[in-house]
């Protein structure tokens, strides 16, 4: 589905308003325009915006007061001793600190949870002789996967546009991705902010996952690296593997090490890795090593010793020991801000 149609609908909308006379139009509503993938309409706050007002506790009439509901933290980990993924750990070889502060798991899980994937592709001029390759690379990824998996499709270049909504069907995947019109600048922010905001609606899986393929830096978003990861921190977003293809005389020397930064960024503040091949042919061996990482994951819950109306960024660091093993590394996002949200409950019947 191609969200630019959308904007064809509100035109129509907006059409017949007008028609109206002119003395009922002046009373209505404005035809509400249906949301686009490029439009920024995430539920969070803007980067530069005031912290809310935590919610007050009142009565509401005779039987309902307000509570804050406490979110129960997430986090999807990767453990590796040196570049082995370890399997083996169980609840008890964790320890979580949240701002230095150790914190008590309530669920562990290490099994193969079905996933919400986001695939976001760059499409954008440079891409248009990577595409096949690519796309051959991504459905491999996907066949790779849990077969409860769901996914959707998101090629971008200066606008971003969904070519395939969530589906398990990998024939419409490969439809979606075949969707390549290579042209224009690469709004790469935008794109990640709005394809998070997506997965937090509407997807199905609580854990979900970003893959971007992209093989240039940044030149066309409304948002800046710092503002995105911020974003997708504040919608406790998903997990975000990069592929850079880096590679080739495209680029200068400066340009190659800006976007790389940044996919680094996108990818270790969110709990995942970005890759860099060094050719077209090493796009394969990838997809299956980010597939590999997405199944042997550990998640970890805890509810935070901190209120959920504190504002502020949380930072989170996990630790884990294996007996007899060295060192281990754990991957994981680096924090959080809380959300809060607010409840109806029943109030205590009054006393006589």
């Amino acid at each position: 589905m191609r969200l630019c149609n959308n904007a064809v609908l509100a035109v129509l909308l907006a059409g017949a308003a007008l028609s109206l006379p002119a003395q009922q139009s002046s009373t209505l509503p404005a035809p509400a325009q249906a949301p686009s993938l490029t439009v920024d309409r995430d539920p969070v706050r803007s980067p530069d915006g005031e912290p809310p007002a935590p919610p007050l506790l009142r009565k509401q009439g005779e039987g309902y007061v307000l509570h804050t509901d406490v979110e129960e933290v997430a986090l999807n980990c990767t453990v590796l001793d040196g570049n082995r993924l370890v399997p083996d750990l169980k609840k008890e070889n964790f320890e979580v600190l949240e701002d230095g502060a150790k914190q008590t798991l309530i669920s562990f899980q290490h099994t193969d949870l079905p996933v919400s994937i986001a695939l976001v592709v760059d499409n954008s001029g440079s891409m248009s002789r990577k595409r096949p390759s690519v796309n051959k690379s991504a459905l491999d990824l996907i066949q790779a996967s849990n077969p409860q998996d769901e996914a959707f499709v998101v090629n971008f270049s200066d606008e971003a546009f969904i070519d395939q909504e969530f589906t398990s069907d990998v024939n419409k995947l490969r439809d979606g991705l075949g969707h390549i019109e290579s042209r224009g600048g690469t709004a790469l922010y935008d794109a990640v902010v709005a394809s998070a905001d997506k997965l937090v609606a509407d997807a199905k899986r609580p854990k979900q996952v970003l893959i971007l393929i992209t093989d240039g830096e940044d030149n066309a978003s409304t948002l800046n690296l710092e503002q995105t990861i911020r974003r997708v921190q504040q919608l406790s977003g998903p997990v975000i593997y990069s592929i850079g293809l880096l590679f080739g005389d495209e680029m200068s020397h400066a340009e190659v090490r800006h976007a790389r930064r940044a996919l680094e960024m996108l990818s270790t503040e969110t709990g995942g890795i970005a890759f860099f091949p060094k050719n077209i042919e090493q796009i394969d061996q990838i997809a299956a090593e980010v597939a590999r990482d997405i199944r042997n994951q550990y998640t970890l819950g805890y509810h935070s010793t901190k209120p959920t109306t504190e504002p502020g960024f949380r930072r989170v660091t996990v630790l884990a020991e294996g007996k007899g093993q060295s060192k281990l590394i754990v991957r994981t996002r680096t924090g959080y801000f809380p959300v809060v949200r607010v409840v109806k409950q029943p109030a205590a019947p009054a006393k006589r």
